[in-house]
């Protein structure tokens, strides 16, 4: 990863676990930004809270002499914070990538995205844009997720399968080889998926089932 100082659009969610993936990749995080105005002043491991994250007086920084990352966890408001970045400044967020997890140097990668310790990323997967994968997660050779997916920690995908954009995977779910998952989907922790799952459908149990919301 790039060295420059990183500005963390967020101080919620995953905002303190990113932090904490920058400094073991020895960077440091310039700012947390937040819309909730009762953090602004405070200190996050150390790191102040500075203002929003539409506040150009820190956004001006961003591209030339900062990188910025969005901790976002909401699909709504973090499509909406890269629409800020594209927008105003012209890039894409940096990914947060922890120094215990495993990329293969054949993995494809792409933007903004939270790979946590401990997660492995196999030869020839691929990982678009705003994925969020928790600590120990894995994800075989030949996997290929959309952007803006979550897997949960522990969650294991395996070979060849396909997983559509806006997708949550929960912590400990196993989606055996060459299984197909549609967009907005949702996987129940602790599942096991054995056959392809449509668009927006929720799933659950060993073997996941459809549920019906």
């Amino acid at each position: 990863m790039d060295k420059k100082p990183v500005i963390i659009l967020g101080a919620k969610g995953i905002g303190p676990s990113a932090a904490e993936v920058f400094k073991s990749n020895g960077m440091e995080v310039y700012c947390f930004l937040d819309d909730d105005k009762e953090m602004h002043g405070k200190e996050i491991d150390l790191i102040s809270v500075l203002g929003e994250t539409t506040d150009d007086g820190y956004l001006k920084y961003i591209g030339k002499k900062c990188d910025a990352f969005i901790s976002e966890e909401n699909i709504t408001a973090r499509k909406k914070l890269v629409k800020l970045l594209n927008d105003r400044r012209k890039v894409m967020p940096a990914n947060a990538i922890h120094d215990k997890a495993h990329i293969s140097d054949l993995a494809h990668i792409g933007y903004g995205n939270f790979i946590n310790a401990n997660a492995l990323v196999s030869a020839n997967a691929k990982i678009p844009n705003h994925c969020l994968i928790h600590s120990g997660a894995i994800i075989e050779y030949n996997a290929e997720l959309g952007d803006y997916v979550q897997v949960g920690a522990g969650a294991r995908i395996n070979s060849n399968v396909t997983v559509g954009a806006e997708t949550f995977i929960g912590s400990g779910v196993t989606i055996v080889a060459g299984v197909k998952i549609g967009k907005k989907a949702n996987i129940g922790a602790g599942s096991v998926v054995v056959q392809d799952v449509k668009d927006g459908e929720t799933v659950f149990g060993n073997p996941a089932k459809k549920v019906e919301l």
